[in-house]
């Protein structure tokens, strides 16, 4: 068995950091990609999610709001590896809670 060659390794470690390059630059593109979906920052959204409250290690309660003022529901869902569950939908957002909020 012979022992790497000092071309052998040189060779291995410009390979090494060309796929490591690779994969470096393949993040800042998908990071890239994926910022344009990102949720609409500003005054006019519409939905946003309350409260997330963790349940076990697999499943998470989320509150979600939609509307604004007076025309503000909640609609509370659990999320789970089979899927989600509606829980209650259509719960009227107080203004106390909508000025918190």
């Amino acid at each position: 068995m012979e022992l790497l060659s000092l071309t052998d390794f040189a060779r291995f470690a410009a390979a090494l950091i060309f796929v490591l390059a690779l994969m470096g630059g393949l993040s800042l593109i998908m990071r890239r990609i994926n910022a344009g979906r990102l949720p609409v920052t500003g005054t006019n959204r519409q939905m946003r999610v309350v409260e997330v409250l963790p349940l076990d290690a697999r499943r998470r309660a989320i509150l979600l709001q939609r509307g604004r003022g007076s025309d503000a529901r909640q609609h509370l869902v659990i999320l789970g590896p089979n899927g989600e569950t509606i829980v209650e939908t259509g719960i009227v957002v107080s203004d106390d809670t909508a000025k918190n909020g």
